[in-house]
């Protein structure tokens, strides 16, 4: 019965008399890339009638404004190198509008005719940028601690792996040996460094690799009791999904042990399946502490490790924008919720740190400040800003260039 309801439904999906799918992404190379993955994990379950709708596109309007410019041109070369899966879709284009798209007079002003909504702080937009500490100043902090875990979490999109990326590069900087690992499926991390750094170890929690590796530990160890008939039964058991969130979850164990030692700079997956590892991670520590202590002993478990503010670091990285920053607000109180209280918040992307004199983009550092505000008197217990660049973050001369003292914002 649940069988014939789910065929139905995706029946219903893949119709494109009823259903259509559009895909929304800036743009911005990576976003582009992502939504092309999606749109093929799509197609493989018959989810064809797809559209694409570019969302936020800028038209700079001062020749001379670097920021506006530099900004413009990315967009452009992003959709002039579109992914070949999402170039034969019927294709939208959103420009870039000057106020935050939230409430009902945004929305409507957002792709119609409507009036924009007023903003009462639009004639301070132009004012000088506050004084807020770069990436270079988070470096030097984490730095002083001379090892431990450093999580990088939040949404996705809001340039996690940057900042992991861009930290482990700072540490390594400051004399410290690094592991940097990434437990994101989109797995960027390489293309973003796009080079080795000595004292720099890289890789990623790849889920495939970790469940094989997980089965034929499984099997070395029970299949010599076994008659082979109990062998294939075994291994027809580890097929089950489960197989692989608990192989991910050892892997991910064994990373934050390493941190006892050294430093190591976790890029985790956007914050869902981050928090579905957590969950693992919580259920696990229950059940440990209940063998242990009925045993009379004691144990360290993972979750222990990220509660203990010594040993973990979490860094949430998010946009100036309402929607993200509401995002990360929301995976702070979960991980919270879990004992684990975030070291500190980067805003990534500041066009206020960078300055502009675009009529566009100056109107829009009313709604940045807003957020800035907002992050500093409630939210974030300390604040880093990463400014928006000219020129793409990507490889390690670039990023390095975001955690030197006196280029780190």
């Amino acid at each position: 019965m649940q069988e014939a309801r789910f065929k139905a439904a995706l029946d219903a999906l893949g119709d494109p008399a009823r259903t259509t799918v559009i895909l929304v992404a800036p743009p911005d190379k990576g976003a582009l890339a992502e939504a092309a993955r999606t749109s093929e994990e799509l197609r493989a379950l018959g989810l064809g009638n797809q559209r694409l709708a570019i969302n936020g596109v800028l038209h700079a309007s001062e020749p001379t404004d670097a920021v506006a410019c530099a900004i413009e041109a990315l967009g452009e070369q992003a959709l002039a190198e579109m992914p070949e899966s999402l170039r034969s879709l019927p294709r939208d284009s959103v420009p870039l509008r000057a106020f935050d798209t939230v409430g009902l007079p945004a929305l409507r002003a957002l792709l119609g005719a409507a009036v924009p909504p007023a903003s009462s702080e639009a004639a301070a937009s132009s004012a000088a940028a506050p004084p807020l500490q770069g990436l270079a100043a988070l470096a030097d902090e984490l730095a002083a601690a001379g090892r431990g875990l450093i999580m990088v979490m939040g949404k996705g999109g809001v340039g996690k792996t940057t900042v992991a990326a861009a930290l482990a590069l700072g540490l390594v900087q400051r004399g410290k040996t690094v592991h940097l690992s990434t437990t994101d499926p989109a797995a960027h991390l390489a293309g973003t460094l796009d080079g080795e750094v000595p004292g720099l170890r890289v890789d990623r929690i790849d889920p495939k690799v970790e469940t094989q590796r997980y089965v034929e530990k499984i099997m070395a160890a029970r299949s010599p009791g076994l008659d082979a008939q109990e062998q294939a039964l075994l291994r027809e058991d580890l097929r089950s999904p489960c197989t692989e969130e608990v192989a991910v979850f050892h892997a991910f164990s064994r990373i934050v042990s390493e941190a006892r030692s050294a430093f190591v700079v976790l890029d985790t997956a956007p914050a869902g399946h981050s928090l579905l590892l957590m969950d693992a991670t919580g259920a696990y520590h229950r059940r440990m502490v209940r063998e242990f202590e009925a045993q009379g002993g004691r144990i360290v478990t993972p979750l222990m490790r990220l509660q203990d503010a010594a040993y973990t670091r979490i860094i949430l990285v998010t946009l100036p924008e309402v929607t993200p920053v509401s995002q990360a607000a929301a995976l702070q109180d979960d991980l919270r919720r879990a004992g684990i209280d975030p070291y500190a918040w980067v805003l990534n992307k500041s066009v206020l740190a960078a300055g502009t004199h675009d009529p566009l983009l100056a109107a829009r550092l009313a709604g940045e400040r807003r957020q800035i505000e907002r992050m500093s008197t409630g939210l974030a217990r300390r604040m880093f800003t990463l400014a928006w660049r000219v020129r793409p973050p990507i490889g390690v001369a670039e990023l390095s260039r975001l955690v030197t003292p006196e280029d780190g914002r």
